[in-house]
Formats: structure tokens, sequence, C-alpha cells
């Protein structure tokens, strides 16, 4: 069965999108089939693979019950990474699940019919911690949380870790944090190093070693609807994306 990972933070601009179609593609790229679930109306995941976001079905259709989870994989330009593409009629869900009882697992037992064919799941999650991030957190194992090297970087992850633990208590015990990542980090300022070491200093068994540079290669691939590593192999964004999805692949097998 494969490991679901749920890539959140509701502070938005912080790099989980990038980071989901990033390291689904990096693990899919080590050999690891590999499906990446796009739950954000944005559909910025779902772009940045090459896949337009009308595509039907959806997410959404499955959140709806309109139709199975497997209806939904779209095949991507990378071997062995799937996608499960969003809509941007989705941001309906956040005001149409809370009314229906049992909703909050509705993720959850979609996937029960594909996880068996897929080593790593990974959901990217809207900026927000709405119906459609509480979905993603019920459905998964381990939570992944960028952080932007900046000042507002520990501003709201405290509502955050209160929500993971409401929803280990209440919904999926089984929840872990798999760690922060740090995001858009700029080497040269003093303050994305201060932010760095408070970062760390607070959540000293909760950060990555993998650090992700600011890098104008990264902020380009999404245009070309392709990953980084795919836009440009060689630089400092793909490298680094690279050695983060070697942590979460080891992370992963010792779990």
């Amino acid at each position: 069965m494969g490991t679901v990972y749920a890539i959140a933070n509701q502070k938005g601009g912080v790099g989980k999108t990038t980071t989901a179609v990033n390291v689904a593609a990096c693990i899919a790229e080590a050999g690891f089939p590999t499906l990446l679930i796009d739950i954000d109306p944005q559909a910025n995941a779902t772009l940045g693979l090459g896949v337009a976001k009308d595509t039907t079905p959806n997410v959404y259709d499955v959140l709806a019950g309109r139709c199975a989870l497997a209806e939904t994989l779209a095949d991507t330009a990378i071997e062995r990474l799937k996608l499960v593409p969003a809509h941007p009629d989705l941001a309906a869900a956040n005001s149409e699940l809370p009314r229906e009882p049992g909703s909050e697992v509705r993720l959850r037992e979609a996937l029960t019919g594909v996880r068996d064919a897929f080593d790593y799941v990974l959901l990217d999650c809207p900026p927000s911690l709405g119906p459609l991030t509480v979905n993603a957190l019920v459905a998964a194992d381990r939570v992944i949380v960028p952080v932007q090297t900046e000042y507002f970087a520990l501003e709201g992850l405290a509502g955050l870790l209160d929500t993971l633990a409401l929803i280990q208590r209440e919904l999926n015990p089984r929840l872990t944090i798999a760690g922060m990542l740090l995001t858009m980090h700029d080497g040269r300022t003093r303050l994305a190093r201060d932010v760095e070491r408070e970062v760390r200093d607070h959540f000293p068994a909760l950060v990555f070693e993998t650090v992700i540079p600011r890098n104008v290669r990264v902020g380009e691939a999404p245009s070309y609807g392709r990953p980084v590593t795919h836009h440009d192999p060689h630089c400092s964004g793909s490298d680094a994306y690279f050695e983060f999805a070697k942590e979460v692949v080891r992370a992963g097998a010792a779990t």
C-alpha cells in the first residue's frame, strides 16, 4: 500500500504546488509509481504538469460522488506519474461538502480503490484550512509543510499544528508530520538565514535537511507545463528537489 503525503500550509505562496509537482516527478523518475492529486481549485499542479484545467472527469467529480477516483487518472509526460486533475468548479466544494454528513472522509474512501497501484500518493492542498484541506489531511499518512524563509514564516504555523492535532485526535489517528521544508531560500540575505535558524530552533526534529533555493528556473517551469527537473535539470532548484525527493523516499522506507 502506498504512502500518502499531503502538502499543506494555509499560507499562500510558500511553494506547496511547486513542491508537489517536482517531488512527484522526481519520485516517479526514480522508479516508483506515483500519483499526484490536485485538490486546489486554482489547478496549478494540473497546469504545471501540462494538463488542461478543464479536464473531466476530475477530483471535483470524485468528491461530488459522480465517479470513482480510478476514472480520473490522467497521463503525464513523466513515466510512472499519474495525475488526478483539479478544476475551477472545485471551489464550490468548500460550501457543498460541509452540508453533507461524513464528507470529510470522501477522499480517503476514494483512495482505497487505487492506493495499492502506487508507491507514493501526493495531495496538493489549497492555501486554506477549509474542507478540501481537511479531506486531504484525513486521507493522508504524513504531512509535508513548505515554509518560506521570509519574515512571516512562523505566522500561522501554530494554527496549522493545532489543526493537525485536531485531525489526529478526531478523524485520522495515523496522521504524522513528515517535516517542514524550507523554500524560496536566498542564502545571500541575513533575513533568510535568520528565519532558517529560527525555524530549526523552534522545530528541531521537524525540519528537513534539504533547503529549496530561490531560483528563476523553478518559477519559469510551470509556464512550460513541466516540472523544473525537466525544464532545467541542472539548475540549483532541480538539484534541491532531487535531494528532497531522496529524503522523502528514505523517510517512507523507514516507516
